[in-house]
C-alpha cells in the first residue's frame, strides 16, 4: 500500500461507479446500488475505496404511518459545484433498482464538501413527463450556469440550465440536444459498473485514501537508550508503530534482559519482541452480542447465548483479556429464576454507574414481541460470577413510573456517563398498529437508579439506508466510545444474518446530545462482510479499554457463510481524524519482520523518580 508521505503528485484521479449486485447474501442489490469510489495516479489503474463498497446511499422516504420506503440510486454523476465543492447527481430508483414512480422526471442530488459525508438535498424537477435514464452535469463559467443533460426513457436526450443548483429553484424547460456519453473507463475492480472520473487534489485524495483504506505497520521506533534498576522499569519503554496513513500506536516489548547484570551498573545491549495478543477468532461459538468489562481489577464477557436459543446469561471471569477465551463459564441467570423473564435473554451488556456495576440486557415473559429493556445490579460486596450476588432484574420505565413502551419491544439498552449525567441509548420497535423497524432512541436516566428516565425519549437514527434496511427496517446495538474530543456510537442494522452491519453516529463532547441534530450520521458503514475476509454479517459490537490503555472491539459475526454467530475481538485503531477502525487485522497492526527491536539499558543504581529518560528514536 502506497504510504501518504509518498503522494507526491499534484493531482489524482477519482472514479465514481456502482456495482452488479452479487446475491441476496454476499452483495444485495440495496448494497450494490449505491455510488462507490476508486482513486488512480494515472487515470488507468483505479483501486477501489472502502473495500469496494458503497459510500453513498440514498435515503428511503417516509410514509404517514411512520413506515420506510427503501430506495436505491443508479447512475451516479460526480462533479464540481462551482464553489469548489463536490455534487452527486444519481437517478434515485426503488430498492431493487426498478423504476421509482416518485422520482419520475427527477433527478436527486447530492452535495459533499469531500467526498466523505454527504447531504441529500433532494430531488431535482428536471420538467420531463418521463424516466430520466442517464445523467451528467457541469459549471458553464462562461454562462455562470450548471448545464444538466440527461437521457429519458424512450432514448432521447435533453438539456436544462440553472444558476443555482438547489432542489428548491426551478430549471429551465428541457431542451432536446445530442446525444451524449461518459468517457470510457476499464477497471479491474470486482462488479463494477463505471461512470465517470474528475481530478482531484492531493490533499483530497491523502484524506480518501487515509480514512478508507485500512492503514498497515510500516514500521516501528524504540528509544535507542534508556535507564533502569529492575526489570520492572522496562515496562515503560515502549514501541511507536508507524502506519501507511501517518497513525501511530504505542505498544509492549517484551524485553529478553538475560544478559542484564542488574547488580552492576553500566550499559547492555538487550532485544525484544513488540508485544501483541493473539486472538484465534472465533473466541467463543454461538455467542453473539459480545461484551466485555473492566470490574475490581478484573475482566468479564457475557453474551447472548445462541447455543440454548437464547434461554441463559454466562460470565466468564480473568486477570486478563486473552486469558477470558478460555475461562470457565458460570451461569448468571436463565429464563427459570423469575417469572417475569421467562422467555428470550439478549444482548447482556456490563455498566458502571456511579460506581455500582449494572448489567443491562432484555427479557421477555414468553414471545419475542414482548422483548423488554431490564437492568439488574450486583449487591454491595458482591461477585459478579455468583447468581445470587445479583439483585432481580428490573424493567425499564419512563419518567411518569410507566413501562418504557407497550406498542411494540424494546431491547439492546446502552449507559454511559458524562459529566453529571447518565444516558441510556436503545432500541425501539413499534408492531402496533404497524411495524416500523427498530429505530434508536436516546434518554437520561437517574444516576441512582438507572433503569428510571428522567427525560422524555428522542429519537437518534432510523434505518433509512440501504445498508441499514437489507431485508429488514433495524438499527439496535448501540454502544458509545469516547475520547478526548468525540463520543462515538457505533450500531447494528439490517438483518442478523451475512449482511448485517456496523454503522456510526458521533457528536463532539461538550454537545447537547439530547439534541438530534448534535450527531452526525455516516452514510456509508464502517464494518461490513466485506471488511475482513471470512468473517461475514459482523455487528452488535462494544468496547472495553484495558490497563495499558488499548481500546478492544468485542463483536460478533458468522466466520463463515451458514455458520452461527460467534464473537470475536480485535483492536481499536483510530484514523487520521480520531475515528475508530475496526477492520485492523492483527498483520495489518504489526508487521511480524519489523517486531524484533533493540535498545540498550544504561542499569543504574537506583531507580529514577518519574518518567525515564529516552534519546533519540531510531527506526528499526
Amino acid at each position: 500500500m502506497m504510504k501518504l508521505s509518498e503522494m507526491n503528485q499534484d493531482s489524482y484521479y477519482l472514479l465514481c461507479y456502482t456495482r452488479l449486485p452479487v446475491d441476496e447474501t454476499t452483495y444485495a442489490p440495496k448494497l450494490a446500488y449505491s455510488m462507490h469510489l476508486a482513486w488512480s495516479e494515472n487515470k488507468a489503474d483505479f483501486q477501489p475505496l472502502g473495500h469496494n463498497s458503497g459510500v453513498l446511499f440514498a435515503k428511503a422516504t417516509d410514509n404517514s404511518d411512520g413506515t420506510m420506503n427503501a430506495k436505491s440510486l443508479k447512475k451516479p454523476y460526480l462533479f464540481y459545484l462551482k464553489d469548489g465543492t463536490y455534487g452527486v447527481l444519481a437517478i434515485r430508483t426503488e430498492a431493487d433498482g426498478s423504476k421509482d414512480e416518485s422520482s419520475k422526471g427527477s433527478v436527486l442530488l447530492f452535495t459533499s464538501k469531500d467526498l466523505l459525508h454527504y447531504k441529500e438535498e433532494g430531488l431535482i424537477d428536471l420538467k420531463g413527463a418521463t424516466f430520466v435514464t442517464d445523467i451528467a452535469c457541469h459549471y458553464d463559467m462562461s454562462q455562470m450556469k450548471y448545464i444538466i443533460r440527461f437521457r429519458d426513457d424512450e432514448g432521447a436526450y435533453y438539456q436544462n440550465k440553472t444558476s443555482d443548483l438547489n432542489p428548491l429553484t426551478e430549471c429551465s424547460a428541457p431542451k432536446k440536444t445530442e446525444p451524449f456519453t461518459l468517457e470510457e473507463v476499464t477497471a479491474d475492480i470486482e462488479g463494477i459498473v463505471p461512470r465517470n472520473v474528475i481530478s482531484i487534489s492531493k490533499e483530497t485524495a491523502r484524506r480518501l485514501a487515509g480514512k478508507l483504506l485500512v492503514p498497515e505497520n510500516d514500521r516501528i521506533e524504540v528509544p535507542a537508550e534508556c535507564q533502569a534498576s529492575c526489570a520492572e522499569d522496562l515496562k515503560k519503554v515502549k514501541a511507536t508503530a508507524y502506519y501507511t496513513d501517518g497513525t501511530t500506536s504505542s505498544k509492549n516489548i517484551d524485553w529478553d534482559t538475560s544478559s542484564i547484570d542488574w547488580n552492576g551498573a553500566g550499559v547492555y545491549p538487550i532485544t525484544g519482541r513488540v508485544h501483541q495478543d493473539h486472538f484465534e477468532n472465533p473466541i467463543a461459538i454461538h455467542r453473539a452480542d459480545p461484551c466485555i468489562g473492566r470490574w475490581n481489577g478484573k475482566y468479564y464477557f457475557i453474551a447472548t447465548n445462541d447455543a440454548d436459543n437464547n434461554h441463559s446469561l454466562y460470565i466468564r471471569e480473568a486477570d486478563n483479556i486473552p486469558d477470558l477465551v478460555h475461562a470457565e463459564e458460570i451461569k448468571i441467570l436463565d429464563t427459570n429464576m423469575y417469572e417475569h423473564l421467562g422467555g428470550l435473554l439478549w444482548a447482556p451488556e456490563f455498566h458502571i454507574v456511579r460506581g455500582e456495576l449494572y448489567i443491562f440486557h432484555a427479557g421477555t415473559p414468553g414471545e419475542f414481541h414482548k422483548e423488554q429493556s431490564h437492568v439488574m445490579k450486583l449487591k454491595k460486596g458482591g461477585n459478579p460470577v455468583k447468581a445470587e450476588d445479583w439483585e432481580m432484574p428490573v424493567r425499564v420505565l419512563k419518567k411518569d413510573g410507566s413501562y418504557l413502551y407497550e406498542d411494540g419491544i424494546t431491547l439492546d439498552m446502552t449507559c454511559f456517563e458524562l459529566g453529571e449525567d447518565v444516558f441510556v441509548v436503545w432500541a425501539q420497535r413499534q408492531f402496533t398498529p404497524v411495524d416500523q423497524g427498530s429505530w434508536l432512541y436516546i434518554a437520561k436516566v437517574s444516576p441512582e437508579e438507572p433503569w428510571k428516565l428522567i427525560t422524555d425519549p428522542v429519537l437518534l437514527s432510523k434505518p433509512d439506508y440501504g445498508w441499514a434496511n437489507n431485508h429488514v427496517f433495524v438499527d439496535e446495538g448501540p454502544f458509545t466510545l469516547m475520547t478526548n474530543k468525540k463520543i462515538f456510537l457505533t450500531f447494528a442494522s439490517a438483518l442478523i444474518d451475512e449482511t448485517y452491519t456496523v454503522g456510526l453516529l458521533s457528536a463532539d463532547l461538550g454537545a447537547d446530545l439530547m439534541n438530534p441534530m448534535s450527531w452526525i450520521k455516516e452514510n456509508y458503514p464502517i464494518l461490513t462482510s466485506r471488511s475482513v475476509p471470512g468473517e461475514y454479517g459482523p455487528g452488535h459490537n462494544s468496547y472495553v479499554t484495558d490497563e495499558d490503555g488499548i481500546v478492544w472491539n468485542a463483536y460478533h459475526a458468522r466466520f463463515g457463510i451458514g455458520e452461527p454467530r460467534s464473537s470475536g475481538i480485535r483492536r481499536v485503531h483510530f484514523d487520521i481524524d480520531g475515528y475508530p477502525v475496526l477492520d485492523l487485522t492483527e498483520d495489518k497492526d504489526l508487521n511480524k519482520e519489523l517486531a524484533i527491536v533493540h535498545t540498550k539499558v544504561n542499569v543504574t543504581e537506583r531507580k529514577l523518580a518519574g518518567k525515564e529518560i529516552y534519546e533519540a528514536a531510531v527506526t528499526v
